[in-house]
């Protein structure tokens, strides 16, 4: 933290935001190996929540990887900033009133801890999007799992970097077997009642 900056406290909160928005805000972590179906569960589920009239924000690891960080590799620690970084990001979208989806792969537990204790642990729900590393072979859609074997790409979560699944998520979803809209609606009755 710069020595040279203060902290301002301003008159309207994120209660008068939840107030104004007539709902209470969370963020829901999506959790994963790559091609798990994180980002396709979020962004259905933003759908329904946006039909319901919930104010929405979806942030996925893609597009904030294209943009404020660019800059970060996927060294160990540069996987922890970047998720310290969304973690900030994802809080100021609570203070405005959003309830927040997040897709990362994340796959420390250290760092999924991290976003707990910067959002606050009353806003925060893990969602463990449980697929085989076989399922997520088999989709592949970026083509991914095929240039890590052949080496192409280094540190890939489930080849040759860990993932570390959560131990006890507030929510699990299991995708090999099941359909999307089966999780999909699994995971909007788990929030509905939260947001009540």
């Amino acid at each position: 933290m710069s020595l040279y900056t203060i902290k301002h406290d301003y008159k309207i909160t994120k209660s008068n935001r939840e107030k104004l928005h007539g709902h209470s805000t969370y963020l829901l972590w999506f959790t994963g190996l790559s091609g798990s179906g994180k980002s396709t569960l979020a962004n259905l589920v933003e759908i329904a929540l946006h039909e319901k009239g919930i104010s929405t924000c979806i942030l996925d690891g893609d597009n904030i990887r294209q943009g404020i960080n660019k800059d970060l590799s996927f060294s160990p620690e540069d996987r922890t900033e970047n998720i310290r970084r969304i973690a900030e990001i994802s809080n100021l979208m609570l203070n405005a009133g959003l309830l927040t989806l997040a897709a990362f792969v994340s796959p420390y537990i250290k760092d999924r801890e991290g976003v707990k204790q910067i959002v606050g642990a009353d806003n925060f729900v893990e969602i463990y999007v449980n697929t085989s590393i076989e399922e997520c072979e088999r989709r592949d859609v970026k083509g991914l799992y095929k240039k890590a074997k052949k080496g192409e790409i280094k540190n890939m979560t489930g080849i040759s970097a860990p993932y570390e699944a959560p131990v006890n998520p507030d929510l699990e979803v299991v995708t090999d077997g099941h359909s999307i809209e089966e999780n999909v609606k699994i995971i909007l009755e788990f929030i509905t009642k939260k947001l009540k």
